[in-house]
This record gives structure tokens, sequence and C-alpha cells, in this order.
């Protein structure tokens, strides 16, 4: 049975600046050197490039321009046509798609849950923990962003969770950056203090 390839009438463009490994994509620079007027400037560095490439906050000039009304269209039915697909495979398997539906409170779950393990409070069953207290910090500032953005448009139930979320984290860092800021305790690491 051969398969007939369906033109779907959109063009998949990827805009993504970065590989899955975080390096500069090749095709952009490249992109960017074609649209780009000649110059008798210097050529910067992948680095030079990647720093480039996020403009300080408030600098939209170098900003891509969005995907327009009919991509954004496009993009929005053939996720809509995926994600019933893979709908109807769950309900096959016996589950139920509402399990995997995403809410605020599932999002400011996966934040909190995204923090302990930046500080090492959560692990993986059998992996030792890793803190990342750059990453947390990040994450709790990501929560407390979001608390200052939503502010006035959440029901109690939404605020409640995401200010308890938010104590909760703070605290936490404010503990494990104190825990990593003393200093060892004589003993405390071979285990035989006071024998």
């Amino acid at each position: 049975m051969t398969e007939k390839k369906r033109d779907s009438g959109f063009t998949v463009t990827d805009r993504r600046l970065f590989t899955e490994d975080g390096e500069l994509r090749r095709d952009v620079g490249e992109e960017n050197e074609k649209n780009a007027p000649p110059s008798s400037a210097p050529k910067e560095s992948a680095a030079e490039k990647s720093v480039a490439a996020f403009p300080p906050a408030g600098d939209a000039s170098d900003v891509p321009q969005p995907p327009t009304a009919a991509e954004r269209k496009a993009q929005a039915d053939a996720y809509k046509a995926s994600s019933k697909e893979l709908d109807s495979r769950v309900e096959m398997s016996g589950g139920s798609p509402k399990e995997f539906e995403m809410t605020f409170e599932r999002f400011l779950a996966s934040l909190y849950m995204t923090a302990m393990l930046q500080l090492g409070l959560m692990h993986q069953q059998g992996e030792q923990p890793r803190i990342d207290i750059i990453g947390a910090r990040q994450t709790i500032d990501t929560l407390s962003l979001l608390a200052e953005k939503t502010k006035g448009n959440l029901t109690s139930t939404e605020e409640n969770f995401l200010q308890n979320s938010l104590y909760e984290v703070r605290m936490a860092y404010v503990e494990v950056t104190n825990a990593l800021a003393r200093p060892p305790q004589p003993g405390a690491a071979t285990g035989t203090g006071g024998r």
C-alpha cells in the first residue's frame, strides 16, 4: 500500500537560534549572512553571535519578526490535529486525555518540582541529588514573575497555590544557600566525630 504525500498548504520554518545541544545553528548564521548587506567589518565569532542573538531587555531592533497570521493559524491547526491524534491513541490504550491536560495548577506544580530538583531536595530514584543554584533562582524568579503578572487574574485557589509554592521554594532556596555557605563541621565528613 503506497501512502500519498499530502500538501498541507503551509511551510514550517525553524526559527530557533540554537540546536538541542545549545550550540548556535549553522544555517541561521548562513541565512543572516545571505540577507545581510556587505560589510568591511571583521566577522563575529560563534560566541559573539550567540550573545548578540539575545538583545538586552527593551532592545527590539534585532528581534526577528513574529510569524504572520496565516503562519500562526496553520501552525495552530496542525497542532490541534496532532493533539487529537495523540488523544485518540491515549483513549485506545485505556487512558483519559484529561490526565494530560495542562492547567495553571499543573504548570505551577511543574515549576515547583523543577525548583526542588534544582535545589537538590528531590531527585530521581536511584540517582544522587544535584544542585543547580542558578537554575533554582531562575525558576523561583519565574514563579515570582508569574505572581506579579497574573495579579488580579487568578481564582482564589490558583492564587493560594501560587503563593504557597513561591513561599516554599523561596524558603528552601534560603536553607540550601545557607547550608552551602556554612563551613564544613570537623568530623562531619568522616562520620567519626565524638568517638
